[in-house]
């Protein structure tokens, strides 16, 4: 792994080690959250060279070892991950672990022993007798509308998993998915998609950060996109904060202006 950008904050070590693999600690200071009290939204996706962000339906054959580890990284500095119902449904989604590697750090910023997941879910169309449900170091969060069917949600209470209401619809509004959030003192979050969660994110404007896996492959095909969902009317820039490297791979991290 090198340090690409920004070369002024490379250390002695990091110029000299070449492809050396970090350690957890050095890529949790690399992925920190900025520090205060504010809440901060950062997405963490992998696509292709040729803009797919994921290949037969899954994000797994385009990613990589260090790219797991910093997705683990990503997770250890959370206080909550949101991911859309079809991605836990696509990815077989489990439980968030604790892992040794991050109990200092989080019992220093006062967070949990991992992070709780939450799903984001109009339908909530889930199985609940997976160990996303069952299993769960903390309780799951399912975020939904005030109008999502009754039984679905009783469903998912019996389950173990704790409702809230982030929309006055069927639906979540995903500005009003970050502050419910946020209110419960969850407010280091991240999503790992799915690409249509991360499209009504960015339309909301509430996407703060986007480390973005650049992979060093083509698929060609009609895969989706990293974000879907309707086009915003201008743009969303961002601003590069770093990009590391390693066998190919670009690990970047972009935020926004």
């Amino acid at each position: 792994m090198r340090r690409l950008f920004p070369v002024t904050d490379m250390t002695a070590a990091e110029a000299t080690a070449g492809d050396r693999e970090w350690s957890l600690d050095e890529l949790a200071d690399a992925y920190a959250y900025p520090e205060g009290d504010g809440v901060w939204l950062r997405a963490n996706m992998v696509s292709s060279l040729d803009g797919a962000g994921q290949h037969d339906g899954r994000s797994q054959p385009l990613s990589s070892d260090t790219d797991m580890r910093i997705f683990g990284t990503l997770r250890g500095l959370a206080d909550v991950v949101v991911v859309g119902a079809e991605t836990v449904r696509l990815e077989g989604y489990r439980p968030a672990r604790a892992r040794a590697a991050f109990a200092e750090r989080r019992v220093a910023a006062g967070q949990g022993p991992a992070p709780v997941i939450a799903v984001v879910t109009a339908s909530l169309n889930l199985d609940f007798s997976l160990p996303l449900f069952t299993e769960p170091l903390v309780p799951t969060l399912i975020l939904t509308g005030a109008a999502a069917a009754p039984e679905r949600v009783s469903a998912a209470e019996a389950a173990g998993a704790e409702v809230v209401i982030a929309g006055d619809g069927p639906g979540v509004d995903p500005a009003r998915a970050v502050a419910v959030l946020a209110e419960r003192g969850l407010r280091r979050q991240l999503t790992e998609g799915g690409p249509r969660l991360l499209g009504q994110f960015v339309a909301a404007d509430v996407l703060d950060e986007l480390c973005l896996t650049v992979s060093p492959t083509m698929t060609a095909g009609d895969a989706q996109r990293i974000a879907g969902g309707p086009s915003v009317a201008v743009p969303k820039r961002f601003a590069v904060a770093s990009v590391l490297e390693e066998a190919g791979f670009l690990f970047t991290r972009y935020r926004r202006i």
